[in-house]
């Protein structure tokens, strides 16, 4: 008997969507985009992740082979890649014309098109390029042949609880991912879902992803499609990340019953049904099932799983999941449900025919304005992979000396994460053999060459206050660093949560710092992101003696004629003012940030960061400025000498900064066992410090487009 329908024709309407129109079947578009066309008014869009050398793209490049999906708007065609050294590769193009966007849509779009920009993951479709003429704008993205999963449900028999269990992990991994970004989704359904050519499934369409928030932030946008939005966003009474969770479980409901848990006859009747509607769940579903999506489809968002900080942790410690390999399933070694029957002679069979007979053309369009191009000012974008071609020491790595022969999971059993970067997962995990733990840092090959930060690991991780690199391992996705356990945890949290935090502690934890740097330095090797996130420590006491600095990720080896590096790369807070000017920086600045890191751990307070309402511009301006402040009462009992030392690490200009051999001879340092043992008093509650990091750390995306 068939189980599911394909959806009457009074719910493909543009209703579904408030004040926008979607884009059926459309495998990689905008899905909350407007039908009118925009004013006369100009409004230049801030683009940030600027690609600004490498390998240009424009339509020129790309063979238009079939419309897989269409709007007012504009459409998604398949193309190939015809020049370039990934010529012959498919690709889905997102053709947006910019006469009818409105302002909020140009927006969106910029949303869309930056946060695909920021990062890779397993789950979630890549932007390889973008671009823009006089009158359109381009992204250029993965050709997932699968279809999304509304065209499955449309089609399917029967999706048992086994398939669904496996779709829904590797959608909740991915917005795990989102979320400890402070990305909030909020635009899940079946059709942002798509199926690549193994079966996995991909995320899509950001325009209406909100960027910045924080688990007890909300923003309050009323958008995303009636019948998967959570009770928050019904009632415009703000929102978190949690809404997400919400819509993952009608998600669930949907593809374990065939039908929507909440759907009216109309959209006011749906917002109603979500707001007051009580849910009988069919006794067709397991136990397990039924306690997911109960827990779920709480309306007080505070009680719903995945509220808390655990975030996506709660919902794969369901015992819905319990049968799930999380680490597997993110390596994309879990094998998939359902793969995608289409051949090389048709690659768009899993898409609605009423596209992809169509004819596909690119015609001209007109813009908006005389000065249309420049609403987009630094819209174009190329993947670092694409980048990699013309940049060897950029490039992918695909092979590293001294690699272990063995695949990392014979060795060793894959445990908790230990933190989520931009480039890398964390984990820890256990020698088989020995049973000995390590941590394991997995990095991306396609996002990042690891060789540098290998290479500097092997060289100089003997020392004492550096984390120890054991061994390296590397498949055809990734590359696997085991490294010593720093189960003391990080220096910040160290901080907040020693009941006696002295002065003479922080200046035993500074030499140690100090003479790792000054290490470094001595063999030309710059650190370039010292922050309290990646200083740890390797014993659970917490001994000064057991401080590691860890991830090299931004790490250099020093190498032009006149020692200074030019690529400037840093992370808000720790940020040298000559950075930010982009010109040349040397050892200088790591010593800067270990100005930083004496001044939090002295006051308790970032130094340039003072209040929840500072914007990164303002904090931006005050490290240029480098200006200060040793006046504040967590300073009144703090030494004249730890002070004088803050001052000639912070100093703006670089020439007169201490070096880090300097810092091991400062008075400071070397009397240091008669400074006071009082307890430092923080004047702010500790744990706010850790929200104003996290909350500078997005400054550098601003940082790039403010600079001269």
């Amino acid at each position: 008997m068939q189980r599911y329908s394909p959806r009457n024709d009074s719910d493909l309407i543009p209703s579904r969507v408030i004040d926008t129109a979607t884009v059926n079947s459309d495998a990689n578009a905008i899905s909350c985009v407007s039908t009118t066309t925009t004013t006369t008014t100009t409004s230049e869009i801030e683009i940030t992740e600027v690609a600004k050398e490498g390998e240009k793209a424009d339509p020129s490049q790309f063979e238009l082979l079939s419309t897989i999906g269409q709007g007012s708007f504009g459409k998604v065609m398949l193309v190939r890649k015809t020049r370039g050294r990934d010529a012959g590769e498919l690709f889905a193009m997102k053709i947006l014309k910019k006469a009818t966007l409105k302002v909020r849509d140009r927006y969106r779009t910029k949303a869309e098109r930056d946060i695909l920009a920021r990062f890779r993951h397993p789950f979630i479709v890549r932007l390889h390029y973008a671009f823009q003429t006089e009158g359109k704008l381009y992204l250029i993205l993965d050709f997932l042949p699968g279809g999304d999963l509304f065209n499955r449900l449309s089609k399917e028999i029967m999706f048992t609880e086994d398939d669904v269990k496996f779709y829904l992990a590797e959608i909740a991994l991915a917005l795990g991912h989102l979320h400890s970004l402070g990305i909030a989704y909020r635009d899940l359904k079946p059709e942002n879902v798509l199926l690549d050519a193994n079966g996995h499934i991909s995320l899509t369409d950001f325009g209406l992803s909100k960027e910045s928030i924080e688990k007890d932030g909300k923003t309050y946008s009323f958008c995303g499609t009636v019948e998967y939005m959570a009770p928050e966003v019904v009632n415009r009474r703000g929102h978190t990340v949690a809404a997400d969770w919400w819509s993952l479980g009608v998600l669930m409901y949907e593809m374990l019953t065939g039908s929507l848990p909440f759907h009216g006859s109309n959209r006011r009747e749906t917002m109603s049904l979500i707001l007051r509607a009580k849910l009988t769940m069919p006794r067709s579903l397991s136990a397990a099932a039924q306690h997911l999506l109960r827990a779920l489809f709480k309306r007080n968002p505070s009680n719903r799983l995945g509220s808390s900080s655990e975030d996506v942790k709660q919902i794969k410690a369901h015992p819905f999941f319990d049968s799930i390999n999380w680490d597997k399933l993110y390596l994309r070694q879990v094998q998939p449900p359902f793969k995608p029957l289409c051949t090389p002679s048709n690659h768009t069979c899993c898409f609605d025919q009423e596209y992809t007979r169509k004819t596909p053309d690119d015609s001209p369009a007109l813009p908006p304005s005389a000065t249309a191009h420049e609403l987009f000012r630094g819209f174009s974008y190329v993947a670092p992979a694409v980048l990699s071609a013309d940049k060897p020491s950029d490039c992918a790595t695909s092979s590293l000396q001294g690699v272990e022969k063995a695949s990392i999971f014979d060795d060793y059993n894959m445990k908790e994460n230990l933190g989520v970067g931009s480039f890398s997962l964390c984990k820890k995990c256990v020698h088989k053999k020995t049973g000995a733990e390590f941590a394991v840092k997995i990095i991306d090959k396609s996002k990042r060459d690891a060789s540098e930060e290998v290479d500097i690991l092997r060289r100089y991780s003997h020392h004492a206050n550096i984390v120890k690199l054991f061994s390296v391992y590397e498949d055809s996705l990734n590359i696997y660093l085991v490294e010593e356990l720093c189960s003391g945890g990080e220096l910040l949290n160290r901080i907040m949560t020693l009941k006696h935090f002295s002065e003479r502690e922080a200046a035993a934890v500074m030499l140690r710092l100090a003479n790792a740097i000054s290490y470094l330095h001595s063999n030309q090797v710059v650190h370039r992101d010292l922050k309290p996130s990646n200083i740890m420590y390797a014993s659970k006491t917490a001994d000064p003696d057991s401080v590691r600095i860890i991830d090299f990720g931004f790490a250099k080896q020093l190498r032009a004629e006149n020692g200074l590096l030019m690529t400037p790369c840093y992370t808000a807070q720790f940020v040298a003012p000559e950075v930010l000017k982009k010109q040349g920086y040397d050892m200088n600045c790591d010593v800067w940030s270990l100005g930083v890191l004496l001044y939090t751990m002295l006051s308790g307070e970032t130094p340039f960061a003072t209040s929840d309402g500072d914007t990164p511009q303002k904090i931006l301006k005050r490290v240029g400025d480098g200006k200060f402040s040793l006046n504040d009462a967590a300073w009144n009992n703090i030494s004249e000498q730890a002070k004088d030392l803050v001052q000639s690490l912070l100093h703006v200009d670089p020439s007169k900064r201490l070096s880090a051999k300097q810092i091991l001879i400062h008075p400071w340092i070397v009397h240091r066992n008669s400074l006071p043992t009082t307890r430092l008093n923080f004047p702010t509650d500790p744990s706010k410090l850790k929200v104003t990091f996290k909350r500078c750390s997005h400054c550098h995306h601003h940082a790039k487009n403010s600079l001269p």
